[in-house]
């Protein structure tokens, strides 16, 4: 009996060794596992790392580059005060040379209005109003290089007059060639 129950002893020890290694082989192939995750896990925080570094190194480079495009505001204060100081001593010397282009363009346009003046006081009263009294039938004119109100009132058998009248010419001495006219003719006598 005391040899079974040894054997049963050594028996039972050998049973609980192997579930003692079967579970100590689970325990280290979970480990195995929990180690493989980890690996994986470091190797895409490596990479993760890696490409927050590179973006950083890109933000550094942009942030140089735009910082020398960049002025202070003490900088460009400055530029305004020194522009503002160029406007003023300009405008002082702007001033003064308008002034004597104002008064040259003064003198010359007194002298143009006298001119002018002289000029119409010599010239005779412009017709403006017409009468109504000449004949209502006659010709086209068309006026040539050359002619006069005068001259094609003789041309016509017409009277200077009426050619006035009729087309309502304000100055005679102002028809233009190309220019058409109405001539009246006189009645027959």
């Amino acid at each position: 009996m005391l040899f079974r129950i040894t054997v049963a002893c050594c028996l039972l020890l050998g049973v609980t060794g192997q579930v003692e290694a079967q579970s100590a082989q689970a325990e280290m192939a979970n480990l195995r596992e929990d180690v493989r995750e980890l690996v994986q896990r470091v190797g895409e925080l490596s990479l993760r790392v890696e490409q927050l570094e590179r973006q950083n190194g890109e933000l550094r480079e942009k942030s140089a580059a735009t910082a020398q495009a960049y002025v202070t505001l003490e900088q460009l204060n400055s530029a305004i005060a020194e522009l503002n100081q160029a406007i003023k001593a300009g405008d002082a010397a702007t001033a003064e040379r308008v002034a004597a282009l104002i008064k040259r363009l003064g003198d010359a346009t007194n002298v143009a209005l006298d001119s002018l003046a002289k000029g119409l006081a010599t010239r005779p009263v412009v017709q403006t109003t017409f009468s109504d009294n000449y004949a209502k039938e006659g010709v086209s004119y068309t006026v040539q290089k050359g002619d006069t109100l005068a001259l094609i009132a003789k041309k016509n058998g017409a009277r200077s007059q009426d050619i006035i009248n009729a087309n309502k010419i304000s100055d005679p001495s102002r028809i233009m060639v190309g220019q058409t006219l109405f001539i009246p003719t006189p009645a027959s006598k």
